[in-house]
């Protein structure tokens, strides 16, 4: 027989049942963008030599840096599961990723924007295949992935309920028994004893 664990005391924090999707993900889309970076750098040169190959490289590394920082900050902020503060941890973290993803990206089209060795058309193409493929790997990791709805909340027991009905919460009244365990349900009867009130 196993001890039940009071209503009320602190769990120990366990794991969040998405940082094993987010992993994969992660996992995933570095693969992919390493196969992306050398078919973007091939095709590229190919296309428009080394300002083809340098602009496939460097599209390919920004949409993995920025598709990247929302999983990786989701998993930093997850390490704080558990703790009182998470709520906020957590929404601080993800909102300050994202402004960090903001600046970065107008940053990086300002200094971009006039580079002599930048194909634009190359860059774009390279880009726009690199967030498909993200978009790709998340929804095949979404589907493959057995994550339950309701995996990190933990529900109470019957023998939780049968604790807190026998705790006294009010002073009860004279002659009142606190209900037995396997008692069966309130019959109609039972229920009608009350006269209503006026």
């Amino acid at each position: 027989m196993t001890q039940a664990s009071a209503p009320n005391t602190p769990r120990t924090p366990r794991e969040v049942s998405s940082n094993r999707l987010l992993r994969t993900t992660l996992l995933w889309s570095a693969i992919v963008t390493a196969g992306l970076a050398v078919v973007g750098a091939i095709v590229g040169f190919a296309v428009a030599g080394t300002s083809g190959l340098w602009s496939a490289l460097v599209a390919v590394l920004l949409a993995a840096v920025f598709l990247g920082l929302t999983a990786g900050t989701i998993l930093v902020a997850n390490r704080w599961y558990g703790d009182p503060l998470y709520t906020p941890i957590f929404f601080g973290a993800v909102m300050g990723g994202w402004i960090v993803k903001f600046a970065l990206f107008i940053v990086v089209l300002f200094v971009l924007r006039g580079a002599p060795w930048l194909n634009g058309t190359v860059f774009f193409v390279a880009l726009v295949v690199s967030v498909i493929a993200s978009l790709a790997i998340d929804v095949v990791v979404m589907l493959r992935m057995r994550v339950p709805h309701v995996g990190d909340v933990s529900l109470p027991t019957l023998a939780d309920i049968i604790d807190e009905a026998r705790r006294p919460s009010a002073p009860a009244p004279e002659g009142a028994t606190p209900p037995e365990e396997g008692a069966g349900p309130i019959r109609s009867d039972q229920a009608d004893e009350n006269p209503p009130r006026g």
